[in-house]
């Protein structure tokens, strides 16, 4: 059993990536389906699609590479099960100088770093993508 399924989400795109896969497949949760929508939207991801065979649903994403190099440089999950970091609306980090992106759990949803500070939310501090 994963105990920190976003981590093992992040894992195994960081490891799709290294090995030059066009895909990658991973056991789904509404959790999940929001940050691979994030990333669609954000242009990390060509896109993703939830598979139902009837016994397991699999969320599968479509890798992104541009010049045969991933689109995601680095993706590091912050907020941890044993160590939860929360961010205020005005303690949100800007990623790369905007580059990059935050993803945030909120009370009105899963959203980017912009999307949060437009919104005037802060949450707990998922992951950070670039």
């Amino acid at each position: 059993m994963v105990t920190d399924p976003i981590a093992d989400m992040l894992t195994r795109i960081r490891n799709a990536q290294m090995a030059r896969h066009r895909r990658v497949d991973m056991p789904v949760s509404k959790l999940k389906v929001e940050v691979a929508r994030l990333l669609k939207d954000n242009h990390y991801i060509h896109d993703y699609k939830l598979l139902d065979d009837g016994k397991h649903p699999v969320l599968r994403l479509y890798l992104k590479y541009f010049q045969d190099k991933p689109v995601i440089r680095e993706l590091r999950r912050v907020s941890k099960p044993g160590l939860r970091q929360y961010v205020a609306v005005e303690e949100i980090p800007r990623v790369r100088n905007g580059l990059g992106m935050a993803l945030l759990s909120t009370s009105r949803g899963v959203m980017t770093d912009r999307q949060a500070r437009a919104a005037k939310v802060g949450g707990e501090l998922l992951a950070i993508v670039w």
